[in-house]
């Protein structure tokens, strides 16, 4: 027994040494080869079919940006293809998970299709969900107008050196880019919430899952495009030609495979909603309800954000002081909510001021996340005691949801926004929760414009209805009990709702470990 317990602290001395050796020498261990500097391509007056489309509206609201919020996700994977169609200079793409299923390989090729026509593409890709992607990546990367780049990379691709080197980067392989944006032609930008991948488009009308996207033109889509240039020219990103290369028949093979694929079944949904037309203008020419308006900015945290000198930039800078001139009203939607000592006194000062405070959060049997959970159970109890509003979201009818201690795959909910005072507010990739404010780089749009704010209010009241999620409430012992309001009179549920015993028995544990600042 002596001997096995040596053992275990030969191991944990060895791993520490590692992370600590990775601390120190982080920098030597970063893959060496940057790309050549770029920047977005300048727009050209009637170049384009969006410079067409755009620049009507542009001149009948001059100095001002358009939004409109885009809920459903086919609409959503729609609007992506259409803007890349009507693309006639370049696309800018960055975003956190790219998933290689029929919607990832579906844009995949729009991407190639477009640059078949001169179209430039640039993406940039947080490495931690590109494990057994570098084939399609490097795929992609060898057309001569697509470069792919990866933040924050491993240099070895896989087995176990990769895993060696994970533990020793492990502090500094923490930091993940969760940034998302889609910019078309530098004259049209749609970022928001969702990644690429079918839980973000789904096309069933029975899933419980919810994101938001917003669609911006204007000095808005300059600002989606300098965040990106900032990112691309940044030492933290890497090209992928540098990592991974593959050989020509790999290319063919590839490019084969997702035309064939564009035929299945499953690809009709999606194809055929972009079939139909989807004309660009029409989003802020009126026929859609847009928003325009001088005060709406989109902002991000700088690409080195574990250098504590760029402290002052960081996006929760900006949303701490923007949530700090509420005056009557805050509703907050956050799928991964997990507000610390500080910001839940906060929150219940709030409420003895007399402002109305909202949060609507995914249920445990919603969160894929469980470590997640564990951090934000412990505060719904003073959160509720002292008047704050409390929903959690149901899980998606029929869907097993792939659960994990740090990942995100399957939650019900993945909208990050929430609107002040009904006339501002934020709509991004921003969660409530320490993981968003210190370690990833996040980024969004903050506005002030009451359109916006009061269907964004709609969205918080349709999230909250009885139909989608429970209210979570103290009962006269203290105790919390969660509220079916599809029921008259409403059904008292005394333990978390759809769960399990063992994700119960896990959370409870999880909740005692000091893992709250990663979450």
């Amino acid at each position: 027994m002596k001997k096995v317990a040596r053992r275990m602290l030969y191991v944990i001395l060895v791993l520490l040494a590692l992370v600590v050796l990775g601390w120190i020498f982080t920098d030597q261990l970063m893959p060496s080869a940057y790309g050549a500097q770029g920047r977005a391509l300048p727009v050209q007056p009637g170049q384009t079919p969006l410079d067409r489309a755009i620049e009507p509206q542009l001149a009948a609201h001059p100095g001002e940006s358009g939004a409109v919020m885009v809920s459903d996700g086919l609409d959503a994977f729609a609007l992506r293809a259409a803007t890349l169609r009507a693309a006639g200079r370049s696309l800018d793409a960055q975003y956190y998970i790219w998933h290689d299923d029929i919607t990832g390989r579906l844009l995949g090729r729009e991407i190639w299709m477009a640059a078949e026509r001169g179209v430039r593409i640039r993406l940039i890709l947080d490495d931690m969900d590109t494990a057994g992607k570098d084939h399609a990546l490097a795929a992609l990367d060898a057309h001569p107008l697509i470069e792919i780049r990866l933040y924050n990379p491993a240099r070895n691709r896989s087995g176990p050196k990769r895993v060696l080197e994970m533990i020793v980067r492990a502090l500094h392989i923490n930091h993940r880019m969760h940034n998302k944006s889609w910019i078309a032609d530098n004259r049209v930008a749609i970022v928001g919430g969702r990644n690429i991948g079918e839980e973000y488009f789904d096309a069933s009308t029975e899933a419980n899952f919810h994101d938001l996207d917003v669609v911006l033109a204007g000095p808005a889509v300059d600002q989606a495009s300098a965040i990106f240039d900032r990112f691309w020219n940044s030492e933290a990103v890497i090209p992928v030609s540098a990592l991974t290369q593959e050989s020509e028949a790999d290319i063919e093979r590839f490019i084969a495979n997702v035309n064939v694929e564009s035929q299945r079944e499953d690809a009709k949904v999606y194809l055929e909603r972009v079939a139909r037309d989807v004309p660009v203008q029409s989003y802020f020419d009126g026929t859609m309800k847009s928003h325009w308006s001088p005060n709406m900015a989109v902002m991000s945290d700088p690409p080195l954000k574990w250098e504590k000198e760029t402290r002052n930039e960081w996006l929760v800078e900006h949303i701490a002081k923007q949530m700090g001139s509420t005056q009557k009203q805050a509703l907050l939607i956050s799928p991964y909510f997990v507000p610390g000592d500080s910001f839940t006194q906060k929150l219940v000062s709030g409420v003895a001021s007399g402002k109305e405070i909202g949060v609507i959060t995914n249920s445990l049997a919603a969160n894929d996340v469980l470590a997640v959970h564990s951090g934000y159970m412990r505060y719904r109890k003073p959160l509720l005691a002292g008047g704050v509003t409390l929903h959690e979201l149901r899980a998606q009818p029929g869907v097993t949801t792939d659960r994990s201690l740090l990942g995100s795959s399957g939650a019900s909910l993945h909208t990050k926004a929430y609107v002040l005072d009904g006339s501002k507010g934020f709509i991004g990739s921003f969660n409530l929760d320490p993981r968003s404010m210190k370690l990833n780089t996040e980024m969004g749009l903050l506005f002030e414009q009451p359109g916006l704010a009061e269907e964004l209010a709609g969205e918080y009241r349709h999230l909250a209805s009885p139909a989608l999620s429970y209210q979570v409430k103290l009962d006269e012992r203290g105790k919390l009990v969660w509220l079916d309001q599809r029921t008259t009179p409403p059904t008292e549920l005394h333990k978390e709702p759809d769960s399990k015993a063992w994700q119960r028995a896990a959370v409870k544990v999880l909740s005692w470990l000091p893992i709250q600042s990663q979450l």
